[in-house]
């Protein structure tokens, strides 16, 4: 793998952004038209149905096993239909495939177009929702000019190193920044494709509907604002976010996004077709009825959430600086009880988590992405088994 390396320029960019920027990617403390609902658009956060099942208050995590070691600045994570994994590579613009069982790693081959810095490269990745017959894996990443998001089709059959096809854009223009380049994509129930971006640093952005930055897009798996849209002929799904780093459905089909936050609190939100989500004028819970307030919120050195996932009740946050996996039971769009903290410390930062089935998790952690002082085989993808 091959890396590259970032200039003094950038580097000197970084430290002056991160000084203001306490929590993203797990930092050192230190960052307009109508709504016009159609009522084809998908409620993700519709009201809570009668009958659901409240988890336990209390749950349980154990690590199984380690599926893979020596990983280089893993950020997303696709599990293929027979049950091996695509991770990303964010400095190295690379996708590698997993044996879930024997840990085997095969490099795809290298994204082009990606150029790395700060927190920008090449990260969430998802499998088109035809993967079966149409072999096209999605992924979003930082270019010299902008973050965007191509398709690229995976040939098995070609030679490891290889099996990547020339990318075709379906989406650009998405602002980019040494910090806050969100990253994460998800293919929704509805077979649209949902996009956390960040504001780039550029706070004002979140708030205006015109940008890009700060929000949750809902495209087409062709790149087009999505039918049923808050917003006529727009891909904003929902804005006022700061960057936006994880989204999961829960068995509803409502949709949640964990979010970083600045000083002071990172926010857990259920997600409702354009509603403000208030950065920058409100940073966690407000009491102006504007704003759309968070499930839960967290102090910044306990969370910095990057991936979430939905799986026996609750929503499963990995943190990044605060080294540890939140459990959230849920209620409808409430949580049932106190959030739990579960492995802190005993990995360093954590990523990704993605469903894997039943009662169990993958787990990626973060330790080379240069927040922190890594040993030789930090990052791993893990197995839990949770309740």
């Amino acid at each position: 793998m091959r890396h590259r390396a970032v200039t003094a320029v950038l580097a000197a960019a970084a430290l002056l952004l991160t000084a203001g920027c306490s929590s993203d990617d797990g930092g050192a403390a230190a960052g307009d038209g109508s709504a016009t609902p159609s009522d084809t658009a998908t409620r993700s956060s519709a009201p809570e149905r009668t009958g659901e099942e409240t988890p336990p208050a209390k749950g349980s995590v154990k690590v199984t096993r380690t599926v893979a070691t020596d990983l280089e600045s893993p950020w997303g994570l696709a599990p293929l239909p027979g049950g091996d994994l695509l991770v990303s590579s964010r400095d190295e613009a690379t996708i590698t495939r997993i044996d879930a069982e024997s840990g085997k790693k095969t490099e795809l081959g290298e994204v082009p177009g990606v150029s790395p810095s700060g927190e920008g490269g090449l990260l969430g990745i998802a499998l088109s929702p035809a993967y079966a017959s149409d072999h096209m894996i999605y992924a979003y990443f930082t270019s010299a000019s902008d973050n965007r998001i191509v398709r690229v089709l995976y040939d098995e059959k070609r030679p490891a190193g290889e099996q990547l096809g020339e990318p075709d854009t379906v989406f650009r223009g998405i602002p980019k920044g040494v910090i806050h380049n969100g990253g994460r994509i998800a293919f929704g129930p509805d077979k649209m494709l949902y996009v956390g971006t960040g504001e780039s640093g550029d706070t004002g952005l979140s708030q205006d509907k015109e940008s890009l930055g700060g929000k949750i897009l809902r495209l087409t798996p062709e790149g087009e604002p999505a039918p049923g849209n808050p917003f006529s002929g727009s891909p904003v799904y929902s804005y006022g976010h700061r960057n936006v780093q994880g989204l999961a459905w829960d068995a509803e089909q409502r949709l949640f996004a964990s979010e970083f936050g600045q000083h002071t609190w990172d926010e857990l939100n259920a997600i409702e077709p354009g509603d403000n989500y208030g950065w920058p004028e409100a940073e966690g819970r407000s009491d102006d009825g504007g704003f759309h307030n968070p499930i839960e919120q967290w102090s910044t050195d306990e969370a910095s959430p990057s991936g979430i996932a939905y799986a026996e009740g609750s929503i499963w946050m990995a943190g990044l600086r605060g080294e540890r996996l939140w459990r959230i039971p849920l209620k409808g769009t409430a949580a049932s009880a106190e959030p739990e903290a579960f492995l802190e410390g005993e990995y360093g930062r954590l990523r990704t988590v993605v469903p894997a089935g039943g009662d169990k998790l993958w787990l990626v952690t973060s330790n080379t992405d240069g927040r922190r002082n890594p040993k030789d085989g930090d990052d791993r993808i893990l197995e839990l088994r949770i309740s």
